[in-house]
């Protein structure tokens, strides 16, 4: 059976790199601070390298901006398909679509100037 993946805020994220430092100190190893906060080695070095050095709420802004940065993308892309669509429906009605940032008239039907 596989161990169940878990969400860590990253108000716990942080906490846990803080133990994880105090044990650090103490001597203790990667691979035993690892096994006392619950964590892969893994998902430690992600956390060091992505959090290393910030504060509960700068690592929480950070998330957030991630998340909506990733919603942003994937609506751009959304965007960006229809408007392919669009062009080629155009295209079957004989409307010519330049390019973006071109001059001149945009829908004129093939033919007719």
């Amino acid at each position: 059976m596989t161990a169940r993946r878990k969400r860590h805020s990253p108000e716990k994220i942080i906490q846990k790199l803080r133990d994880a430092d105090t044990l650090l100190a103490a001597g203790k190893t990667i691979p035993e601070v690892c096994q006392a906060l619950e964590i892969s080695e893994a998902t430690f070095h992600r956390w060091r390298e992505q959090f290393a050095g910030l504060k509960a709420e700068e690592a929480r802004r950070l998330k957030e901006l991630e998340a909506e940065n990733r919603r942003l993308r994937k609506l751009l892309a959304e965007v960006e398909l229809d408007k392919a669509i669009l062009r080629e429906a155009l295209k079957e009605f004989g409307v010519v679509v330049p390019p973006r940032g071109t001059a001149g008239d945009s829908h004129q039907p093939q033919g007719t100037t």
